[in-house]
């Protein structure tokens, strides 16, 4: 152990050191009066929706005239949030969050803003069955009048026909929530109220074909189960996916923000959500109609609306595994999510406890993996050894007795049992070499969203979180699984197949990778330079048990001499 702890402290030292001198970090922007507003940390518990009176700011609102509607937009302005509603169907038009940057090339913008330009956040509806069919009351299109309670609470009053309605929203102080209630009277029931979602989340990323590859609607059962996902690219224009609750949370998500409808235990679920596939306009579909279905409870209505970053930690706190809105992994979610729970956990506790930028986080990362992999690797790679001993042995057994299976099978054991070894020892030797498969998929789908990752650079990239332009690290990622692939093979049986693999699989998966993020690509080249030593110590084990063979004993471990 102590062995291996220094080596991780020397192969940590030099690949810091090496990096950083040959790959000096970009020089810092100078700060200009809008740099407080760029950074895109959040301490878990900072405040993420200050209210006015927190900074000394007074709600503003914006009027303008439609027809003979006058419009009024109240603005609650904080340190790290602007939130807009407006009083025309009182539904949230514009969500700015201050704390992040957008990335967009040849943005002007200084603070991502959630809502696309001309559309709303959220809009309302209401929906009351009659024996006839179903009526529908469009509250987009009602003028409501404003009330403020104080500088957390706006109330929203407005009436259609024969149904008064009134929204009230809290904001949150701490957090990126606001308390959405509502009652309406005049109409019989059964009632729902239907929130129309926002048809996409604006894009405010380098990449934003990319961005709008992760555009989906999620929502999550009451009764336990994992959480549903509907995938905008997995809509045609005018296609509908109906989605029958209860459902605890629905939302809408691009790749690194999200916008979700949140009950509690006394509220009433979200009964069913329907999107519909809009036109397709680009290489990828980026609108959809998305609707959420509430009953009306006595009247009443009630839920909670998260507006910002899909920052891990703040999802958590939220409860009703509302983290796991990203549904990682697809048909394998039950398996790989519990292991992004541990490698976000790990990240993040490493980021904090070593105070380092997360590029060098992931290259620590990728060497203790290797390193607390080291005894089982070495115990499969021996036992990969011994079965290559072996097999002229069982070959010839087999060609001897291949016309009396029955001596064949008992000779076979035999040749098993002189080696201390039996026929499943290949296969158990080999499940330790499949370890690091988990965290390898795990990585790969915790960096499609990260948000924790975004905009953070590392020597000479600005973001780890998109791919390198240079193609330097998927470069580096890929000679160093052909150097692993090289030298695993010497010392081994001259075999075809796995010289071309040898080749192979370094190509492939730099044409796998090579436009992933920047930072799987740093964790999969360390992960492969920090095997080498290892490969190389057993491959000159290899080579000289040539030259003398090598007695194992039962733990796969060189057994010493006996003395004459």
């Amino acid at each position: 152990m102590n062995k291996r702890m220094l080596l991780a402290l020397a192969l940590s030292a030099a690949v810091i050191g090496l990096t950083q001198f040959l790959f000096p970090p970009p020089k810092p922007a100078p700060k200009t009066a809008t740099a407080a507003v760029a950074t895109p940390s959040l301490a878990p518990g900072a405040a993420a929706a200050v209210l006015p009176s927190a900074v000394g700011a007074t709600p503003a609102t914006i009027s303008a005239t439609a027809g003979a509607v006058t419009i009024d937009t109240a603005a609650l302005t904080g340190t790290r949030t602007t939130v807009r509603i407006s009083s025309l169907g009182a539904a949230p038009v514009s969500v700015r969050l201050n704390g992040y940057k957008p990335l967009a090339k040849g943005s002007t913008e200084t603070a991502v803003e959630l809502v696309r330009p001309s559309e709303s956040l959220l809009q309302y509806a209401l929906i009351v069955k009659e024996p006839g069919g179903n009526r529908v009351i469009d509250l987009s299109t009602v003028p409501f009048t404003t009330t403020r309670t104080d500088d957390r609470t706006v109330t929203y009053a407005g009436v259609s026909g024969a149904a008064n309605v009134q929204i009230t929203y809290v904001f949150q102080p701490d957090s990126f929530l606001v308390r959405v209630g509502g009652r309406v009277t005049g109409l019989t029931s059964p009632a729902f109220l239907r929130v129309t979602l926002p048809s996409g989340l604006h894009s405010s990323e380098a990449d934003s074909t990319e961005d709008q590859q992760h555009l989906a609607v999620a929502m999550k059962p009451v009764k336990g189960g994992n959480t549903e996902s509907v995938a905008f690219n997995d809509l045609d224009p005018g296609e509908t996916s109906l989605k029958e609750g209860p459902f605890v949370w629905v939302a809408s998500k691009s790749k690194f923000f999200i916008t979700g409808l949140l009950t509690s235990s006394g509220d009433r679920p979200f009964d069913e959500v329907t999107v519909i596939g809009g036109p397709k306009t680009g290489k990828v579909e980026s609108r959809v109609q998305a609707t959420a279905l509430q009953g009306l409870q006595d009247g009443t209505f009630r839920f909670e609306l998260y507006a910002g970053p899909q920052e891990w930690r703040r999802l958590v706190a939220l409860g009703r595994d509302f983290e796991n809105s990203n549904p990682y992994g697809g048909w394998l979610q039950g398996f790989v999510q519990p292991f992004a729970t541990m490698v976000m956990k790990t990240l993040l506790w490493m980021h904090e406890s070593l105070n380092l930028n997360y590029g060098w986080v992931l290259v620590i990362f990728g060497i203790a993996v290797r390193l607390l992999l080291w005894p089982f690797n070495q115990r499969a790679m021996r036992t990969s050894m011994k079965m290559q001993v072996l097999q002229p042995e069982l070959q010839a057994v087999q060609e001897k007795y291949k016309s009396d299976p029955q001596k064949m099978q008992a000779e076979v054991m035999k040749v098993y049992k002189e080696h201390d070894m039996s026929p499943f020892s290949a296969i158990s030797g080999c499940l330790p070499m499949l370890l690091p498969m988990p965290v390898f998929i795990t990585l790969f789908f915790v960096f499609q969203n990260t948000i924790e990752f975004r905009g953070v650079p590392f020597l000479y990239l600005a973001d780890i979180s998109q791919k390198d332009p240079l193609y330097v690290i998927p470069l580096l990622m890929a000679v160093s699984a052909f150097a692993l692939s090289w030298i695993g093979l010497r010392g081994t049986p001259p075999n075809p197949q796995a010289k071309i693999m040898g080749y192979m699989f370094p190509a492939m998966m730099f044409a796998f990778f090579f436009s992933a993020a920047a930072g799987l690509n740093l964790y999969y080249m360390v992960q492969n330079i920090a095997a080498l030593p290892q490969q190389w110590l057993i491959a000159n084990e290899r080579l000289k048990s040539k030259a003398k063979p090598v007695v194992y004993s039962e733990k796969g471990t060189p057994a010493k001499p006996k003395k004459a």
